[in-house]
């Protein structure tokens, strides 16, 4: 029989404060963390409690990372970072907080390079079926809907 480790709480709650300073975490990849670690729900409270108080786990503030590094290196869109943000159990505040910080300049930049990039890649003679790829491409992402037929105008005609 396979004995599995366990962990006192000082243990868990080193363990998880070197885990919340590698990288923002929310609560909910904490609290899957500690129950991976085979924590009683009680110690996983107080662990949690104690990330909280000194300030290894903020929700805001991993919304607010989560939403500028996502849009620099994938290039996701508003729609796209609010849904993966909902499937984290962000609060609603949380999330338009974070959104409202994007700056509408580099947004734009960044969906514009994304469309043209992407634009260029695709082959194919047909321009309706490049049009749709282009759309279904930029949709997937998550950008506004006004904002990809009006790239997809522009680029396609």
């Amino acid at each position: 029989m396979q004995t599995r480790k366990t962990y006192t709480v000082q243990e868990a709650t080193r363990k998880l404060e070197h885990y919340c300073a590698y990288q923002e975490r929310c609560h909910k990849e904490v609290r899957q963390k500690l129950e991976s670690l085979h924590m009683i729900p009680e110690a996983i409270d107080v662990i949690i409690v104690h990330l909280l108080e000194h300030n290894f786990l903020n929700e805001a503030r991993f919304a607010k990372t989560y939403v500028s590094g996502k849009l620099r290196i994938k290039s996701w869109g508003k729609r796209r970072l609010t849904f993966e943000l909902k499937k984290k159990d962000i609060s609603k505040v949380n999330i338009n907080q974070a959104l409202a910080e994007i700056e509408n300049t580099e947004y734009v930049e960044v969906f514009n390079s994304l469309a043209e990039k992407k634009a260029n890649s695709i082959t194919g003679n047909d321009k309706y079926k490049k049009r749709k790829k282009l759309i279904d491409y930029l949709l997937y992402r998550g950008w506004e809907t006004h904002l990809v037929y009006e790239k997809a105008k522009e680029v396609f005609g």
